[in-house]
């Protein structure tokens, strides 16, 4: 199983024989929105055939670090550029062999006009919703559709399955086995947590949910990860939830980095706001390398 190329990086099924419950019978879309700092970036929907997209370094810079980076989107679209494309680029150019992953999502209106009508009402819901509330430390008190719970879960199974494929296949890929690990953002961000906790195999070398991530009352594992957190105080959607992942990772006597800024929003990725957030990618290399990931 070699993988497809496209724009000359390698993309790679997660799984060539269908995914666990079979394929779903939806299209992959492509659609434009806007991201932090007013960019209008490529996001996707529906997407039913997890992936991985390579992105190795210059062989005179690699370093031998493998790392998956999982866009977010509430597990119904991916914010493939500014949550996706645009940290791998980032990291590959670092020396670091990226991995863009594709997972499974929850499946949206085909049409694009009814998808567009049904996800500003489902905004305007929330919004409203979050004005009535105090903050919410669980995602539970966020998520009440059995669809996106389902999603979450998926999310998971492809998480596991790709961390599992790049560690089969570590030496083509010029990747240390056990120098692998996870970046993620908002619902990628839960699913690099998820992983952390429970990777399916040894665990992650490292995680890095962004504005995104929980326990869920599991316990963290004498064994978790280092994780790097950085999340604005200003997300009304995950602030708390996202500080409530430091308190446990802590608790449980295990390394982690919290970098709460006051301003930012939910979203923020590599956008630019002129927001001291927009640093955020910079303090994440400079942990990397104080971690020995570098």
């Amino acid at each position: 199983m070699s993988g497809r190329q496209v724009f000359g990086r390698q993309v790679v099924e997660l799984w060539p024989e269908g995914p666990p419950g079979g394929k779903a019978d939806y299209d992959e879309q492509v659609f434009r929105q806007e991201a932090a700092g007013g960019v209008v970036t490529d996001m996707l929907r529906n997407v039913s055939v997890p992936s991985l997209t390579v992105f190795p370094p210059d062989p005179a810079k690699a370093n031998g670090v493998g790392v998956i980076v999982c866009p977010g989107g509430g597990w119904t679209i991916l914010a493939w550029e500014h949550e996706g494309v645009d940290v791998a680029r980032w990291l590959a150019a670092r020396g670091y062999c990226a991995f863009l992953l594709k997972y499974r999502l929850t499946p949206t209106e085909p049409d694009p006009a009814r998808y567009a009508e049904q996800t500003a009402a489902a905004m305007v819901r929330l919004a409203e919703r979050l004005a009535r509330m105090k903050p919410a430390r669980r995602l539970a008190d966020l998520v009440l559709d059995e669809a996106l719970k389902a999603g979450r879960a998926m999310a998971h199974q492809d998480g596991q399955r790709a961390l599992a494929l790049v560690r089969e296949r570590a030496a083509e890929w010029g990747v240390n086995g056990d120098r692998v690990g996870m970046i993620g953002f908002s619902a990628g961000g839960f699913l690099t947590a998820d992983m952390a906790l429970d990777p399916g195999g040894p665990p992650l070398a490292f995680a890095a949910p962004i504005y995104g991530g929980e326990t869920g009352d599991r316990p963290v594992p004498p064994d978790a990860p280092s994780l790097f957190i950085a999340v604005a105080v200003d997300d009304q959607l995950l602030f708390t939830v996202t500080r409530g992942l430091f308190e446990a990772w802590t608790d449980a006597g295990r390394p982690a980095e919290l970098h709460a800024y006051r301003r930012g929003g939910h979203g923020f990725g590599t956008g630019r706001q002129g927001l001291p957030s927009d640093g955020w990618l910079d303090l994440f290399g400079l942990w990397l390398a104080d971690q020995g990931f570098a």
